[in-house]
């Protein structure tokens, strides 16, 4: 432990000293947030409030509230790994929040993040008329199976099929699949793409695959590069798994069936590289570049 973070359990013994304590600390370190907080105050409040088993949405009446001894080693304890480390913070805490959906993550998996949650929290609408009448979904590129676990709450009747290359992803998925009790519903499956699914059709199939291009990967935030390569990077232009996606979707989609794929910024490059396709970019919380949806007769 570094001088400066063994002096400080001395000075602070409040929430709020170890909450402005946190802010100082990640500001002069020039932490990244992209992995849930979007900056510096939020993520000290969660961090903090999550250590010492706190509710996330209640800060002002414990503000005051004294630490005992205990309490401060494991919140100096929490900041100094976010801060020396630049650990993200789901995985110091082993929770990725997407709306009130909790799941448990580590360096197995990548981060969620998706903004396909946000659509499936609102059941797709206004694309999917009928939630009752999805029978069949799959998730590519599942990682911890969070969005493989909404759309089985998204869509009541259906049957999901979450797919990923990794064994290591998949154990992580199989843990927060158990942790819903959606284990009759939800089918994990190690497969690269379409590869094992032995032309089985869907009525939705939804991915947020990898999608950063060489470049960006190369420029990333430490905070990133502790989340499994395999998981980020997608060639050059970042749209190797996409092309595949593509090539090999309307196989395995049923006659009026539904692609939604998260592609991050490549939406100019992805339309120059498919100027025939007609995509419909979905409205999220950050814009309409991000997230496209094709239907079956589309992709023929």
């Amino acid at each position: 432990m570094s001088n400066y973070f063994s002096g400080a359990t001395h000075n602070l013994h409040t929430v709020r000293d170890w909450l402005r304590f946190a802010v100082s600390r990640f500001n002069h370190a020039k932490l990244f947030f992209g992995h849930g907080s979007g900056n510096a105050y939020d993520e000290a409040a969660y961090l903090i409030l999550h250590t010492l088993h706190l509710p996330l949405d209640r800060l002002d009446p414990f503000l005051d509230a004294l630490l005992t001894d205990m309490e401060r080693t494991e919140v100096l304890n929490i900041i100094q790994q976010r801060v020396e480390r630049r650990v993200p913070a789901a995985y110091l805490t082993h929770e990725a929040l997407l709306g009130d959906f909790s799941f448990y993550v580590d360096e197995r998996v990548i981060v969620p993040r998706s903004f396909i949650a946000e659509l499936l929290l609102e059941q797709l609408a206004p694309w999917i008329a009928d939630p009752e009448e999805i029978g069949n979904v799959l998730d590519l590129c599942t990682g911890s199976g969070c969005l493989a676990i909404l759309a089985a709450y998204a869509f009541p009747h259906a049957s999901v099929d979450a797919a990923d290359l990794s064994p290591d992803a998949l154990a992580v998925a199989e843990r927060n699949v158990a942790d819903y009790d959606l284990q009759d519903r939800v089918h994990l499956i190690e497969s690269d793409l379409f590869a094992k699914l032995d032309g089985k059709q869907y009525d939705l199939i939804v991915s947020n695959p990898p999608y950063v291009d060489a470049a960006s990967v190369a420029a990333l935030p430490q905070e990133y590069l502790h989340e499994p390569k395999l998981a980020l990077g997608s060639g050059s232009d970042g749209l190797d798994a996409t092309r595949l996606i593509l090539e090999n979707a309307a196989q395995h989609l049923s006659a009026n069936g539904l692609l939604v794929v998260e592609i991050g910024h490549n939406r100019e490059v992805l339309e120059a590289a498919y100027p025939n396709l007609p995509f419909t970019w979905l409205e999220v919380s950050a814009g309409d570049q991000f997230v496209f949806m094709l239907h079956r007769n589309d992709l023929l």
